[in-house]
């Protein structure tokens, strides 16, 4: 399979991103051709097939026991001495599974059209869309997308909240259960804010609605077809926190299918179809939903799922390479010149 994946990260969720990882290896193994690390300083690392572990990462061996990479046109690069020229290594398409910020935000998305390195990723613009909740849900919006009523708190706002108890606390740029809470009261409240603010400037508030039937659906959109992931119900729980989500990304064995009817399973895919449309081409996404009174809201867009929702597939393997072989394509600009010549003409220079 001619496709690497990058992982790792310099934010709250690395740790996340390397348990993706590991998953990811003991699902797809060494059909992957590379695994490429970046760490916490921001350099890329060639990690070896067999030092696919957590604990390797955890103990800083990948600094002597790996390669060093630099990113450059067309991919990435190694040393092999001090006297010779740097090596491309053999790429293919680059998979990003960096959660949160340098993958989710949209950082590495921009590098890689950068350097012109094909990836299966969303693209920038669909990553400001996606990373920060509130401008979720006003493009979910505009979408035609059900969500469910909400409010933005900063901390000099933290008194002005509308949305009656109990209600669920999120830093609005932050995934994997970080800094999440549930508040039925102010006392409650006041400490879900102060935990909240700890990872971002700007906090969502939404109403907690307990036992809301909820449902998770991945897919990517190739040429012109539909590639649908089976549809999970989560296992049931006040709401998942960080433990729950750092197990969950662990996943390696497919998950059973919701049982649901035919017409919610269509309705479901139709709400993904206008969320990833025209936005998150490139990309395999997992859209979680909620279903109050027979109405489908959209809970959130996870851009970079855990583990690459690769359990919810039938066929991931095949959905990957597909994929990387229908990528969205991007038109580089190659300067002329011809108006600074038209210019130097008509100045006699």
């Amino acid at each position: 399979m001619n496709i690497s994946i990058i992982f790792g990260g310099a934010s709250y969720e690395h740790e996340i991103s390397i348990v993706s990882a590991v998953a990811i290896k003991k699902t797809l193994g060494t059909r992957v051709e590379n695994y490429i690390f970046l760490d916490g300083e921001h350099r890329f690392w060639l990690i070896p097939h067999s030092e696919m572990k957590s604990s390797f990462f955890a103990k800083g061996l990948y600094k002597t026991k790996a390669k060093e990479l630099f990113v450059g046109n067309g991919g990435f690069y190694y040393l092999q001495g001090l006297f010779n020229k740097p090596k491309i290594i053999k790429l293919g398409t680059l998979y990003s599974l960096i959660h949160g910020a340098d993958g989710e935000d949209g950082v590495l998305s921009a590098l890689c059209e950068f350097y012109a390195i094909p990836y299966i990723a969303p693209r920038v613009q669909a990553c400001v869309l996606s990373f920060d909740k509130s401008l979720t849900k006003l493009f979910a919006a505009q979408r035609g997308v059900l969500t469910l009523q909400s409010q933005v708190l900063t901390q000099d706002k933290m008194s002005n909240l509308t949305i009656p108890y109990p209600v669920i606390i999120k830093p609005t740029r932050l995934g994997s259960s970080i800094g999440v809470s549930v508040a039925t009261q102010e006392s409650e409240l006041r400490y879900g804010l102060d935990s909240a603010f700890e990872y971002d400037k700007r906090v969502l508030v939404e109403p907690f609605i307990q036992d809301v039937k909820e449902y998770n659906l991945a897919g990517c959109k190739v040429g012109e077809q539909w590639i649908f992931s089976l549809i999970e119900e989560p296992r049931k729980k006040q709401f998942l926190n960080f433990e729950d989500k750092y197990l969950d990304f662990a996943r390696t064995e497919q998950v059973l299918r919701a049982d649901i009817s035919h017409n919610l399973e269509q309705e479901l895919q139709e709400n993904f179809k206008k969320i990833y449309t025209d936005a998150f081409e490139g990309a395999i996404i997992r859209c979680d939903f909620f279903v109050i009174d027979n109405c489908v809201y959209l809970n959130e867009i996870n851009p970079i799922p855990g583990s690459g929702a690769h359990y919810l597939f039938e066929d991931f393997l095949g959905t990957l390479q597909a994929l990387s072989e229908n990528l969205p394509s991007h038109k580089r600009i190659k300067p002329n010149y011809k108006y600074i010549e038209q210019i130097q003409r008509a100045k006699g220079k």
